[in-house]
């Protein structure tokens, strides 16, 4: 990745140089001129990622460069810098669309941080647009969000199998976004326009279950009082996707079988085989290879729905993909709950990082639903994570230091680090510490004592 490209504006030599010597050394790629009118014509030449401009300047000011800079690249932050700090410079330049407005004389890290977060910002936009450009593009398709390799080339495989009426296994952990595949098949196959229907196979007894597929004759069983299709048969042309096929019962694995060899069913109670046009296509989180050895799942069944095997990668074995399905559900959740959430801190997403996500991509859904829930500001703070993962904050912490410590010093330590965390709230640091007020306070005076 190249390195961001830095407009450095200001008439003051020692402070342009200071500047570009601070930001040179943090491995940025650096332009600094000394006039308003010079970083027009560096802005005419391309695109940069950050313009820093002093607010007083000679002809052209820093107010001209943020317009100029706006009018040309809207996504280029800009830090506005003065030595004559006012509130109505300060609130013209927020208004104009500057990132942050910086008073003289400021600390060389006050502006390292102040640079990456700008820069952090810019590219989490522009990573943003590019998903909106791409469901724009998909006009409905669903939308495997990710930049890893393997979605990559999952992608890819899904276009080319798509157009075929082939069988698909779809293999993955629970919450990886199996259904997400089967759709995005659908949705690019020829049936696109006919119906999808999805069905839990695990989630059904087998009375049940074949109730749910083939549907029933009247009076077939007690309180059949009149015929019901089956979901095999109210969806002619379309595609069926049988989630958990690994739970589906041996006798039903035999019924679904013959729907796929002739290309018929009889509903429950039926005499009469009723012509069946429609593409299945399967998921499991088992190893079905196991299951047909111990005699669980038929061999000659799963040789049917296997001629094609599409696998989903655990969240863990992408973790690269985290920072964008967050920013991704977000921005659903904020929303649905017309909520001014635009933001996730630097630590929660840390935690994130850090994470094993057993219940993979629908529990890093259910974790953003909560904080956008929770959060009352326009950024999700730690704060607004469940309790369990509030502690992963200080555990990511711990392993960034490699000093030894006593268990009764980790316990200190750790207790501490909670109570800064909820502003010295005693109630709420027991609550999350999984102990009662009473025993917190004891821990206290005995760290005290001891």
């Amino acid at each position: 990745m190249n390195p961001s490209r830095i407009l450095i504006v200001d008439d003051e030599p020692i402070a342009r140089e200071n500047l570009e010597f601070i930001l040179r050394k943090e491995g940025y790629d650096t332009v600094a001129v000394e006039s308003g009118m010079e970083a027009f014509q560096e802005l005419e030449k391309g695109e940069f990622d950050l313009v820093l401009t002093d607010l007083r300047m000679r002809q052209i000011d820093g107010m001209q460069v943020l317009e100029r800079t706006k009018e040309l690249y809207p996504d280029t932050e800009i830090i506005v810098i003065t030595g004559y700090a006012t509130v109505t410079s300060a609130v013209e330049a927020m208004q104009k669309g500057a990132y942050h407005y910086l008073a003289k004389p400021y600390k060389n890290e006050e502006v390292r941080i102040l640079v990456k977060k700008a820069l952090e910002k810019r590219e989490l936009r522009l990573e943003v647009q590019e998903l909106k450009r791409e469901v724009r593009s998909q006009k409905g398709f669903p939308l495997l969000i990710g930049k890893n390799a393997r979605i990559e080339a999952l992608r890819q495989t899904i276009a080319q199998i798509a157009p075929s009426d082939t069988n698909v296994l779809i293999l993955g952990e629970t919450g990886t976004g199996k259904e997400l595949v089967a759709k995005a098949i659908h949705h690019l196959s020829p049936r696109a326009d006919k119906r999808f229907l999805a069905i839990n196979c695990g989630a059904f007894t087998e009375d049940l279950l074949a109730n749910e597929l083939f549907g029933h004759e009247k009076e077939a069983f007690t309180g059949a009082r009149g015929i019901k299709k089956g979901l095999l048969e109210v969806a002619p042309g379309g595609t069926i996707f049988l989630d958990e096929i690994g739970d589906m019962p041996l006798s039903m694995q035999v019924k679904l079988l013959r729907v796929i060899q002739e290309k018929a069913m009889m509903r429950v109670g039926g005499t009469v085989e009723i012509p069946v046009d429609i593409r299945i296509l399967a998921a499991t989180n088992k190893d079905l290879r196991n299951e047909v050895e111990r005699g669980a799942f038929r061999q000659d069944l799963y040789y049917r729905l296997n001629v094609v095997t599409l696998a989903v990668p655990p969240l863990v074995e992408r973790r690269d993909d985290i920072p964008l399905l967050a920013q991704h559900f977000l921005r659903k959740f904020a929303q649905t709950q017309s909520k001014p959430v635009d933001q996730i801190s630097k630590e929660v997403m840390d935690i994130l990082m850090n994470y094993e996500f057993p219940g993979n991509v629908r529990e890093l859904e259910n974790i953003l639903e909560r904080a956008v829930t929770l959060c009352t500001g326009d950024t999700i703070e730690v704060r607004h994570l469940a309790p369990d993962l509030q502690q992963r904050q200080f555990q990511v912490t711990r392993r960034q230091r490699q000093e030894f410590l006593t268990l009764e010093d980790h316990e200190r330590e750790y207790i501490d680090w909670v109570l800064n965390q909820v502003d010295g709230n005693k109630t709420r640091a027991a609550e999350i510490l999984g102990i009662d007020r009473v025993s917190l306070w004891r821990k206290l005076k005995r760290f005290e004592t001891g």
